[in-house]
């Protein structure tokens, strides 16, 4: 166990500082997180009104970053997230006008209204931090992190993103309605919030860079045995055999898998990896990897069942 845990003083530093304005929503905290700790990226589903957009909004306060936000709606170009190419009559040179991808934190709110080209072009930005703009490379931010949100329920004028761009999403946080206790929380703070009263105005302490940092060290230095590399992988080749999916996990989701596991043992304050934590790391990794075959949906099952199944299915490391 680690007496000096950075990821410890993270996480518990992030309940304090995000619980100052999201009443409950602990899931969506430890996921966010998590994705922050591992360096990847994070889509949110969940119906509107559930803090979607408000819980990104103050992560980004948190981590001290440049926060930019995109609405997603059906005639959104490339152009409008990347930039482009401007004409300049005074100096008579295309200058380069640069998008809201061009920042440390971008919010891509409703993603799925997008349309499948403007989707498309977060893709590079999103695995190479990079964007390629008329035959130019622009470097990213090392920090840029892309969160996107999304509602499950609605179908008109939506795109679903394709399969190629949902592996690019570390995890996949589902955020359900809260709590009885929790939303008398939200309405008691709404009755006493004076009119006009907007986030910038809750006093959060954000978290130093170099605990970031270090957290992420500790992230890598998570020892792992040999008999859990061999557990991880029966558990995703599992996943392309498995009769009530069309669709299992890549390679790119075991490595994501592993990736989000030690950061569960970092959370805990372990440098150790445990059955548990792959186990813990299962579901917002694969749920959105995995498609369910037609009749496995008309009987009622869901992706998160399925990785609960497979689980159990799968026998423990001795």
């Amino acid at each position: 166990m680690n007496t000096t845990s950075h990821s410890l003083e993270l996480f518990q530093s992030g309940r304090e500082e995000l619980g100052r304005v999201l009443a409950g929503q602990q899931e969506l905290i430890e996921q966010s997180l998590l994705t922050l700790l591992c360096g990847g990226h994070a889509l949110i589903e969940g119906v509107p009104g559930v803090a979607k957009t408000l819980a990104v909004k103050t992560l980004a306060r948190f981590l001290g970053l440049d926060f930019r936000r995109v609405q997603g709606t059906p005639d959104i170009m490339p152009a409008d997230i990347l930039g482009t190419n401007v004409f300049s009559p005074k100096t008579g040179e295309f200058v380069m006008h640069r998008g809201p991808v061009f920042t440390e934190f971008l919010l891509a709110d409703e993603i799925n209204r997008m349309p499948p080209r403007t989707q498309a072009a977060l893709l590079e930005s999103m695995e190479e931090r990079q964007v390629t703009l008329d035959g130019q490379t622009y470097a990213l931010s090392p920090y840029f992190t892309v969160f996107a949100t999304q509602n499950p329920l609605e179908f008109e004028g939506t795109y679903p993103l394709p399969e190629a761009q949902l592996d690019r999403f570390l995890l996949k946080i589902r955020v359900a309605y809260p709590e009885l206790a929790e939303e008398r929380v939200v309405l008691e703070r709404h009755h006493e919030v004076p009119v006009g009263h907007r986030l910038e105005d809750v006093e959060l302490t954000p978290v130093m860079p170099q605990l970031m940092e270090a957290a992420r060290a500790e992230v890598r230095a998570v020892q792992v045995e040999p008999a859990l590399f061999d557990y991880l992988l029966a558990v995703v080749r599992r996943t392309r055999e498995w009769p009530a999916l069309t669709l299992g996990a890549s390679p790119r989701a075991a490595t994501s898998l592993l990736l989000v596991a030690k950061a569960y043992a970092a959370r805990d304050g372990r440098n150790y990896l445990l059955p548990d934590d792959v186990k813990s790391a299962a579901a917002p990794v694969l749920r959105h990897r995995l498609i369910l075959r037609p009749e496995a949906e008309l009987e009622g099952f869901n992706t998160d069942r399925v990785v609960a199944d497979l689980l159990a299915a799968t026998p423990l490391p001795r």
